[in-house]
């Protein structure tokens, strides 16, 4: 079976409403919406040996999983022990100093330093200085929003 030219152009304008209406059952965007996080805005949770101010956590358009923080440690001392998951971090440090452990091997930042461990990378971090040391955490991948 063909269709001509013709009764194309008269077909084409009872198509359009029905796909306008197929869109009305596409998946909600759950995506994180544009926004922005005033540092002073944000809860501040204590736990054992940190304090920490959640900024964000959800999907991204893409899907990918994200959810930030900012920790603030004290001197000395460590948020967890070394351990590994799924997901991929970067740390973003603001003040002190910090030793970033990957995989045995460990490595001292300060501020305006970067660190950045790979997916199921076993990884520690403690606060090496005298004065409080803190921190942005990039969680990225499965579970990062869990």
């Amino acid at each position: 079976m063909s269709i001509t030219r013709r009764e194309m152009c008269i077909l084409l304008p009872g198509l359009l409403p029905a796909a306008a209406a197929l869109d009305s059952f596409a998946e909600p965007d759950n995506s994180l919406p544009s926004a922005n996080y005033p540092f002073d805005q944000l809860a501040v949770h204590i736990f054992d040996h940190a304090e920490m101010r959640s900024v964000l956590k959800g999907k991204l358009a893409t899907g990918e999983a994200l959810e930030v923080h900012e920790t603030m440690l004290p001197a000395g001392a460590a948020p967890h022990a070394p351990h590994h998951h799924v997901h991929s971090e970067m740390w973003l440090i603001r003040e002190g100093a910090v030793e970033l452990t990957v995989n045995g091997a460990s490595y001292r930042l300060g501020p305006g330093g970067v660190g950045f461990v790979h997916s199921n990378d076993e990884h520690g971090i403690k606060n090496v200085g005298s004065t409080a040391a803190s921190y942005f955490v990039v969680a990225v991948g499965p579970g990062a929003d869990a």
